[in-house]
């Protein structure tokens, strides 16, 4: 079961998901820093708004006569969030205000426009604007008690213009605009490499990677076109070598024949002729398997669906007492682009294989799903252990406890069926059926 992450496994999206998570970052610190130092200015405000409204009440108080001070205050119009009050003692019902606020209030005070004998000669101040409340004491002259001015402040409204969220979404979504090209252009290469690796995988004579753009993107192409001219050249000498020894063998294969005719014993010059026929049987297979023909060989748009009806039809020329164990079922047409001698043979020696060792071939072709076509193979045989599925697709391999010996081969027509559709960009897999004793089913799969 494939495991779920909500974190994208595309570079392309991951490198966006980390520059945008960065810049938010970022962006959400600088707003912080913006949003402190406007709160500290609207507190330099509202403790500049405090000192004023304080002095504006202490100085129509200490201008009044001291028995009329009481009837003034219940008498007089406050700005909203403003009381006052006289008292005998400095209040101390709230902690003491933080020690700059207490200096701003007491400077804007000594400030203020009060004759200097009227001025208060002690200030206390209480409270916090974090609090959102503040109580200031001034003493009155000549010993009249205490003036207590309470005024309750409004909450910073550092958030309040939308423009700082505007500018937040507006700025991340030019970044992910930005981020996006820029991103796309740096891992263009990647891409380019992986479709020049495709390309090789299926046709060793692919062309070059272009060694273009940055230094390093341009350093790694020219490093697959080293790799891949390299590759080529060991293909080729080992063509050449096996084109040589099959050349230096059917000679002295061909002589050994022609004196075999002359031998008298009738036996055994049956017996030499059968053992050179076999050798030059499997030299034409390891020929054939060595130069990997379905590289050579041109692409070209057929109907895959022809091309199966085509192979089942040789099949049962070649096998007629098979009957109508040789069956196709599937869509009837079904383009694809291929090499059509390549993948007939892969195809043949499938079909083949079923035919020999399963007595029959049950051909299936399901409807393409995710750009694959996939043909399902099926044959009546006894099947193939399952730890020897995969050795049966190395070269000169035969699994003869499970199939019968009379019916003989060179062990390479499954891998050259295997390399042929990996050439396509596909692959086989070998299964045994699932009841007991069912056979052997052969999973085909193609791009279209």
């Amino acid at each position: 079961m494939a495991r779920v992450t909500l974190f994208p496994r595309s570079l392309f999206f991951r490198a966006i998901f980390v520059l945008l998570v960065g810049l938010a970052v970022v962006q959400a610190g600088g707003l912080y820093l913006h949003a402190s130092d406007r709160a500290d200015l609207q507190r330099l405000g509202q403790a500049r708004e405090v000192a004023a409204r304080v002095m504006a009440v202490y100085r129509a108080v200490v201008m009044s006569p001291p028995e009329g001070r009481a009837a003034l205050l219940r008498e007089m119009a406050f700005p909203p969030g403003t009381r006052a009050a006289l008292l005998d003692a400095p209040p101390v019902d709230m902690l003491p205000a933080l020690l700059g606020v207490g200096r701003l209030i007491q400077a804007d005070l000594a400030l203020s426009p009060v004759p200097s004998h009227l001025r208060p000669h002690d200030v206390v101040v209480l409270g916090s604007l974090y609090d959102r409340l503040m109580e200031v004491g001034l003493a009155l002259p000549e010993g009249g008690g205490w003036l207590a001015v309470r005024v309750t402040v409004p909450a910073p409204e550092i958030w309040h213009s939308t423009l700082n969220l505007a500018g937040f979404l507006g700025l991340t979504a030019l970044a992910a605009v930005l981020a996006a090209l820029v991103v796309r252009r740096l891992i263009a290469p990647l891409g380019a490499l992986t479709h020049a690796a495709e390309a090789f995988g299926r046709d060793v004579d692919a062309p070059p990677l272009p060694e273009t753009g940055p230094r390093e993107a341009a350093a790694a192409a020219r490093a697959f076109n080293r790799m891949a001219a390299r590759i080529r050249r060991f293909v080729q000498d080992r063509t050449f070598l096996l084109s040589a020894i099959g050349h230096d063998l059917r000679t002295p294969i061909t002589r050994l024949k022609l004196r075999a005719e002359f031998l008298d014993d009738e036996e055994m010059r049956r017996k030499i002729l059968a053992d050179l026929d076999e050798m030059e049987t499997m030299l034409s297979a390891t020929l054939a398997f060595g130069r990997d023909e379905a590289a050579s060989e041109k692409a070209a748009t057929l109907d895959l669906v022809a091309l199966i009806r085509t192979v089942l039809d040789e099949a049962a020329d070649a096998a007629p007492d098979l009957g109508g164990r040789l069956t196709y079922t599937g869509p009837e047409r079904l383009p694809l682009a291929a090499r059509p001698v390549a993948l007939k043979r892969a195809l043949g020696n499938l079909i083949a294989n079923a035919v020999k060792y399963g007595d029959g071939a049950a051909v299936r072709l399901r409807p393409p799903e995710d750009g694959m076509a996939v043909i399902e193979i099926d044959d009546n045989g006894p099947g193939i252990p399952e730890e020897d599925i995969a050795r049966v697709f190395q070269p000169f391999q035969r699994i003869e406890a499970s199939r019968n010996r009379e019916t003989g081969g060179s062990g390479l027509g499954l891998p050259i069926a295997r390399n042929i559709l990996r050439a396509h960009g596909g692959d086989v897999i070998l299964t045994n059926r699932p009841r007991p004793g069912a056979g052997l089913r052969a999973t085909v799969s193609l791009p279209i």
